[in-house]
C-alpha cells in the first residue's frame, strides 16, 4: 500500500505502459470540470439578473403608484376649478336643464 501511494505521488501512472488509458480520463474529468465552472457562472449571472430586473420592477411599480395618485389628485373638482379660473373660467350658477325629445310622427 505504500509503494501504491508513493507511486501516485510521483506520478508513475501517467507515464507507465498503460498511461493513455490514464490520460484520456483525466483530459475527460477536466473537460468535465470545465464545463461544470462555465455552467456555474452562467447561473450565478442569471441570479444576479433576475434580482436586478426584480429591484427594477419594484421601483417601477412605486413609480406607477405615485403618477396614479398624482393622477387622482388633478382630477379632483377643486383642483381643476383653480386651473381654469386662472384662464377667466367658472363653474355655472344655473343647473343644468333637462332636454325631452319626443318623436313626431
Amino acid at each position: 500500500m505504500k509503494e501504491g501511494i508513493y507511486n501516485i505521488l510521483k506520478g508513475k501512472f501517467l507515464f507507465s505502459d498503460d498511461a493513455m488509458k490514464n490520460w484520456r480520463m483525466i483530459l475527460f474529468l477536466s473537460f468535465l470540470a470545465i464545463i461544470m465552472i462555465g455552467s456555474s457562472h452562467s447561473a450565478d449571472k442569471k441570479v444576479h439578473q433576475i434580482s436586478q430586473l426584480n429591484a427594477e420592477v419594484k421601483e417601477l411599480h412605486s413609480e406607477f403608484v405615485d403618477t396614479r395618485l398624482e393622477a387622482r389628485r388633478l382630477k379632483m373638482e377643486t383642483v381643476v376649478t383653480k386651473q381654469v379660473a386662472q384662464q377667466g373660467l367658472g363653474p355655472s350658477l344655473t343647473p343644468p336643464k333637462k332636454i325631452k325629445v319626443t318623436k313626431t310622427p
